[in-house]
């Protein structure tokens, strides 16, 4: 099954994640798309409280650039795999400034979802709701954004919309 969880900043999804991800039986696999020399202290305290909170049997593989290619060598039966977070993955792509390797990295995404083994959680922002930002690249982040999560979720069987740690089932099966 393919679930997306999408909501604000501390709204509740990665912890909906975990909490989805410990309910399946087989192997759970993390996948984080922070910048592991992440330089700035707030993000470094944010990685720790996400280290701290997951089971420590769970593999953890950090990509912030080719996810696909981590899914894809990751993907298999009775194996689940988190990412998150899919807007981190975005901002990292979209600072490379370099349209080509952008276009590249999202199409090969949706290349290997279209024959994905086994169970997958994406984790994103919804950026969308507020006003239209000021300056060029945080406007193509929000439209990138906008465009990535349309996509996953027409893919997804599930999409979930998360606001103060409570999730609406947007598509799919209640769980």
């Amino acid at each position: 099954m393919k679930q997306l969880i999408l909501g604000g900043a501390r709204s509740g999804k990665s912890a909906l994640a975990e909490r989805l991800a410990t309910g399946m039986t087989g192997d759970v696999r993390y996948i984080a798309t922070a910048m592991h020399q992440a330089d700035d202290t707030e993000m470094v305290e944010r990685i720790r409280q996400h280290r701290e909170r997951r089971p420590r049997h769970w593999t953890l593989i950090e990509e912030p650039i080719k996810l696909a290619d981590v899914i894809q060598d990751n993907q298999g039966e009775g194996r689940c795999l988190i990412v998150d977070c899919l807007t981190l993955w975005l901002s990292n792509l979209l600072l490379l400034e370099d349209d080509k390797q952008f276009q590249l990295q999202t199409e090969t995404l949706f290349s290997v979802l279209s024959g994905y083994r086994g169970d997958l959680i994406f984790v994103g922002n919804e950026v969308g709701m507020g006003i239209v930002p000021l300056g060029e690249l945080s406007r193509k982040f929000q439209d990138e954004s906008g465009r990535l999560h349309q996509q996953l979720a027409a893919l997804c069987d599930r999409v979930i919309f998360t606001v103060a740690g409570l999730p609406l089932v947007m598509k799919g099966e209640a769980f």
